[in-house]
C-alpha cells in the first residue's frame, strides 16, 4: 500500500520543552536572565505551549533551582500556556504559588527506572499523586500525567502493554484526562508506537495522549508520523534538539522543534509556528549555550531554501 491514501490530522500542537528538558541537561549554570532571554525568544516562534521548568528539589537538579523566578519573570508572555513538571506535593505547591496553571506529573513505566529516578516503584510513586491532584483541583489548576521510558527501558527493555494500561487506568482513576508517553531513551520504533497507541485509543477513548520523543537512535520523526497516523496531535519538542537523558550517556536529545515543524509543514500539517523564526532562534540558542543537541535544520536548512541553478552547463548527449 502506498502513501497515496494516507489521511493525517490537519494540525498539530507542539509544546516547547527546552526550558525544562534542555536546560536540566546543561551542566554549566545558565544565569536566570539568560533563561528568560531564551524563553522570550522561544515565545516569538508562535509556539502555544511551553514546559517552562521543573519544581524539583534544588539539590536534585541545581540548574532549575531558579524555577520560581523564571516563572514570575515570564508572566508577561500571557498568550502562552505554561506548564511545569512536579515530582511531589511540595513541588506542586511551589509551582501553584508561582502562578503555574498546569502541572505535569513524572512517572516511570518500569520499577527499575522508577527506583533510580524516584526511589520507589511505579505503583508507589503513582499512589503518591492523589494529594497533588487534590491540591491542584483546589486551586483550579490542571494536571497531566506522563509515562517515562514508555516504549523501552534502558534496564528492562520493552515495556509490556499491560503495564502501560495499568498506569493509564490509575491516572484515569485520579481524574487525569491527558497522558504524555515519553520515549525517554529513544528506544521506540514506528510500528510499536502505532500499535501501542491503537490499543490505548481502543481502551481509553476519552484520554488525550501526547508524545515526548527523543532522537537517540534517529527514529523520532518516524515515530511522530506513526503517532499522527493514530490521530495523536500533541507533541513535545526542544529547540535545537537540546536535552538528553542522564541515564543514556552519549544520547542525543529531544526531537528538535525546528525539525518537527519542518516535517509537519512539508506534509501540510499546520502548527501555527514560524519555521524561519524557529531556525533563527535555534541558531541564537546554540550561540548562547555553545552547542546544539542535533538539528537537521541547523545542518542543512529547510527544503524551501533553494540554490541558484548552475550556469552555462554543457549538455552531454548520449
Amino acid at each position: 500500500m502506498g502513501m497515496k491514501g494516507l489521511t493525517l490530522p490537519q494540525k498539530a500542537i507542539i509544546c516547547e520543552v527546552a526550558p525544562r528538558d534542555g536546560f536540566q541537561a546543561e551542566n554549566e549554570w545558565i544565569p536566570t536572565e539568560q533563561k528568560i532571554e531564551i524563553i522570550k525568544k522561544l515565545a516569538s516562534t508562535g509556539v502555544q505551549s511551553m514546559e517552562i521548568t521543573s519544581f524539583v528539589h534544588p539539590k536534585a537538579i541545581p540548574q532549575l533551582r531558579d524555577a520560581e523566578e523564571v516563572v514570575i519573570k515570564s508572566q508577561e508572555l500571557s498568550d502562552i500556556k505554561f506548564r511545569a513538571l512536579v515530582p511531589n506535593v511540595r513541588g506542586a505547591q511551589r509551582a501553584i504559588d508561582a502562578g503555574i496553571k498546569k502541572l505535569k506529573l513524572m512517572l516511570s513505566a518500569t520499577d527499575s527506572h522508577s527506583l533510580s529516578n524516584a526511589n520507589c516503584t511505579t505503583e508507589e510513586a503513582q499512589k503518591g499523586f492523589s494529594p497533588i491532584v487534590e491540591l491542584a483541583e483546589k486551586h483550579g489548576v490542571k494536571v497531566g500525567g506522563s509515562i517515562s521510558v514508555a516504549f523501552g527501558c534502558p534496564y528492562e527493555g520493552v515495556v509490556p502493554q499491560e503495564r502501560i494500561n495499568d498506569i493509564v487506568t490509575r491516572y484515569m482513576n485520579l481524574g487525569i484526562e491527558e497522558v504524555s508517553l515519553a520515549d525517554t531513551t529513544g528506544m521506540a520504533n514506528p510500528k510499536q508506537v502505532y500499535d501501542m497507541l491503537g490499543k490505548l485509543k481502543g481502551i481509553y477513548p476519552g484520554m488525550t495522549f501526547s508524545m515526548h520523543l527523543h532522537n537517540t537512535r534517529g527514529m523520532a520523526i518516524a515515530n511522530a508520523i506513526a503517532a499522527l497516523q493514530q490521530g495523536v496531535i500533541h507533541f513535545d519538542s526542544s529547540i535545537a534538539g537540546l536535552g538528553g537523558c542522564p541515564y543514556a550517556p552519549g544520547a542525543s536529545g529531544n526531537i528538535a522543534t525546528e525539525d518537527l515543524v519542518h516535517t509537519f509543514s512539508e506534509m501540510g500539517i499546520e502548527t501555527g509556528m514560524n519555521l524561519d523564526r524557529l531556525i533563527q532562534v535555534a541558531k541564537e540558542v546554540k550561540g548562547i549555550l555553545g552547542h546544539d543537541g542535533g538539528s537537521f535544520m541547523l545542518q542543512a536548512g529547510p527544503n524551501s531554501h533553494l540554490h541558484e541553478k548552475p550556469e552555462g552547463q554543457v549538455k552531454i548527449e548520449g
